[in-house]
């Protein structure tokens, strides 16, 4: 059975992502949806991506809270520097931060979370330092960033994935 259908989770979500967008669960919509959901998955298996366990659901849902939170003080913080031009000389700049999180899954939940935080964008990875680069719109202490990233970010990503 899983030679025929590598990645059942993954192919019944295209699929069921598919029907949404199209907004339609005629037959010829699910036959075409059913069968670029297994085009898809028959392809992701052939690319032999890297193994990855998806581990402590509390952490997952833990981490998930931190970063909404994040996301919403982050937004309103982004709203006050974009409303008040003028206000207090706010200096932008590169952090860089070393990792100790090496698994591929976890760098790129890391890489999603910081981009979707307004005021911080992932700019490179380092792999033989193991180290991010971040350019942060409103810089006012580098160890901070440093401890936020690791402390609230890297520490659950390493429950989760390694």
């Amino acid at each position: 059975m899983r030679l025929l259908l590598p990645y059942p989770m993954m192919t019944a979500t295209l699929l069921g992502v598919w029907l949404l967008l199209n907004e339609s669960v005629a037959p010829g919509t699910i036959i075409l949806g059913g069968v670029l959901s297994l085009g898809t998955a028959a392809t992701l298996g052939v690319l032999d991506l890297p193994g990855g366990r998806f581990r402590r659901p509390q952490a997952a849902l833990s981490l998930l809270g931190v970063v909404l939170v994040d996301i919403l003080r982050s937004n309103w913080a982004v709203a006050k520097i974009i409303l008040r031009p003028g206000g207090g000389g706010r200096v932008s700049g590169f952090v860089r931060i070393p990792l100790d999180l090496r698994a591929p899954y976890g760098l790129a939940t890391l890489a999603c979370i910081v981009t979707a935080t307004p005021g911080t964008v992932w700019v490179a990875y380092d792999r033989r330092r193991n180290t991010i680069l971040l350019h942060i719109l409103d810089l006012v202490d580098e160890q901070e960033w440093i401890d936020t990233i690791k402390g609230r970010y890297e520490t659950r990503l390493m429950e989760l994935f390694e």
